[in-house]
């Protein structure tokens, strides 16, 4: 088994699994089941997402294109969408 990526967080991990079990590759996430145990006490960096060593070449190119620890596009005052336009509805 080799590492094609270390998750940020449990939910970083899973998006991760489903996507690649999402292509037939098995994957075993090393320290998941450690997330808990500092108590209330945040661990970061520590949930390995693992392949087999024949499909991580493969893994590792679905993982570099998926869209993980990107920045959110800000929008400014100016560029606004109109009212009518989908997205969030205001409060």
């Amino acid at each position: 088994m080799k590492v094609v990526y270390q998750a940020a967080n449990l939910i970083d991990a899973h998006l991760v699994r489903h996507a690649l079990e999402a292509e037939e590759i098995p994957v075993f996430l090393q320290g998941e089941a450690l997330t808990g145990g500092m108590g209330e006490l945040p661990l970061f960096g520590t949930i390995l997402v693992c392949v087999p060593d024949v499909v991580w070449p493969q893994a590792k190119d679905i993982v570099d294109a998926l869209p993980l620890n990107q920045p959110v596009e800000h929008v400014d005052d100016d560029d606004e969408a109109p009212d009518s336009a989908p997205g969030w509805l205001p409060a």
